[in-house]
């Protein structure tokens, strides 16, 4: 019998509601109610009836709540044990910034809640490693996003974002509904890191920057180019911006995608977890 679904059963028991339940759990309602009667099918029996103000548990709803939690506690106990003896357990996750705020505020309660034990640690790169500091070793698992050299790693779609380009609200092209980077012919671009990643430099930018073009190293600082220098500039069409500036999407760039990745030669339990809670925060 599966944890995972005791678990639900569980939180369906004592909240006597299936929404108030799936808030808990940092869940849809749909799957809840699915893996509950799953469980029905799976026992042959009846565990909850629904009335007027939610759920109640039958008889045979309420023998298996005495049993799931007295099963769950002593999984609790088990990995208690298993933790101790392993020691202190840390996972280094690294980020573009953006790119762990598109997912953080879902993943968090999601991993703290399997993972107690664990020391998390976040390392956030700038545009200069588009890989968040896996090909320098620095971390165990990174949220990132694409293209880049992927070669020994394992990536994890989470999902595609269309890109577009970054204007100023005063800039003629800001009312089209699309733009091409064609479009921008004659302008400066914005300069990335030198000995960045050439796929991720080639994406990100639609021309070359003027020679005397500062580097610049973070998504914020790239956006100020474009709202102080009108630098042109490519960013994800749901990037937060500051007043004065818009996303037009770009109709010549295949999307981004938001993903997960980690050395394939160095997967971890820890690892396998994160990867696996993180594709279940973004479905």
């Amino acid at each position: 019998m599966d944890l995972r679904v005791l678990r639900y059963f569980v939180a369906v028991a004592e909240e006597r509601h299936v929404g108030r339940a799936a808030s808990r759990l940092h869940m849809a309602q749909p799957p809840l109610s699915r893996a509950v009667r799953g469980l029905e099918d799976e026992l042959g029996a009846t565990l909850f009836e629904r009335t007027p103000k939610g759920v109640a548990l039958t008889a045979a709803g309420t023998a298996l709540y005495d049993e799931a939690v007295a099963l769950l506690a002593q999984a609790g106990r088990i990995r208690d044990r298993v933790t101790a003896a392993a020691g202190a357990a840390t996972l280094t996750i690294g980020t573009l910034a953006d790119a762990a705020e598109q997912v953080g505020s879902r993943l968090v309660p999601l991993f703290r809640e399997q993972y107690p034990h664990v020391d998390v640690r976040v390392h956030e790169t700038d545009l200069a490693d588009p890989t968040a500091g896996l090909r320098a070793g620095l971390v165990d698992v990174a949220l990132t996003r694409t293209p880049f050299e992927s070669a020994g790693l394992g990536v994890h779609v989470l999902r595609p974002v269309r890109v577009g380009v970054v204007l100023r609200d005063d800039d003629p092209l800001a009312g089209r509904p699309e733009v091409a980077t064609a479009d921008l012919s004659g302008r400066r671009w914005v300069r990335l890191p030198d000995g960045a990643d050439p796929r991720w430099t080639a994406y990100w930018t639609g021309g070359p920057p003027a020679d005397d073009a500062p580097v610049l190293r973070t998504v914020q600082e790239c956006l100020q180019a474009v709202l102080w220098n009108a630098v042109a500039a490519l960013a994800p069409v749901d990037q937060p911006l500051p007043a004065g500036l818009r996303v037009v999407p770009a109709s010549d760039r295949p999307p981004s995608e938001l993903v997960v990745a980690w050395p394939k030669a160095a997967s971890s339990p820890l690892v396998r977890g994160f990867v696996r809670i993180t594709a279940a925060a973004t479905r």
